[in-house]
């Protein structure tokens, strides 16, 4: 008697989590931007496809001076020959947040640039997934207040995006 219970509670958590991959809507206000985008790219690895809301609202950690001038530093890479010819720096936060991710998928393989399309990143939340549920990281989380952290959106305002 005892199998067949087994076997009942093995069958019961197989039809109780979903196998295969899912849609994982995460809100990105108050998280950390480098410990949520690593989530998020473990996630895509896996197979999920991802949205991330409200992604103007991610923080920065470091103080505002050195964030703001290693952003303006970093912006004026260039290519040599003419500027036009890239690389193309991004000012709007979901194209920062976007960028952040990219980088922490594999390169040079297929998997990283499928995993890449699986991923979308909106400036505040899209009436379509407004009814959704949300999901947060708690180890993403800011752990200080607000006011030691930088948004990702006050940093594109101060580079150049207007919205």
């Amino acid at each position: 008697m005892s199998k067949q219970q087994a076997q009942v509670n093995s069958e019961s958590k197989a039809k109780s989590e979903p196998k295969g991959p899912q849609i994982i809507i995460v809100d990105g206000t108050n998280h950390i931007a480098g410990r949520l985008c690593s989530h998020v790219a473990k996630l895509l690895k896996d197979g999920n496809r991802v949205s991330i809301v409200n992604s103007e609202n991610i923080m920065l950690s470091g103080s505002r001076k050195m964030i703001i001038d290693e952003y303006r530093k970093y912006l004026e890479i260039s290519s040599i020959t003419n500027p036009k010819f890239g690389p193309f720096h991004p000012r709007r936060p979901d194209t920062m947040i976007t960028k952040m991710v990219r980088g922490m998928l594999p390169k040079n393989k297929p998997s990283g640039e499928t995993a890449l399309k699986r991923l979308r990143v909106y400036l505040g939340v899209p009436n379509e997934l407004r009814s959704k549920k949300t999901t947060q990281f708690d180890d993403a989380k800011i752990r200080k207040p607000a006011p030691y952290y930088m948004t990702v959106g006050d940093l594109g305002r101060m580079v150049g995006w207007h919205e």
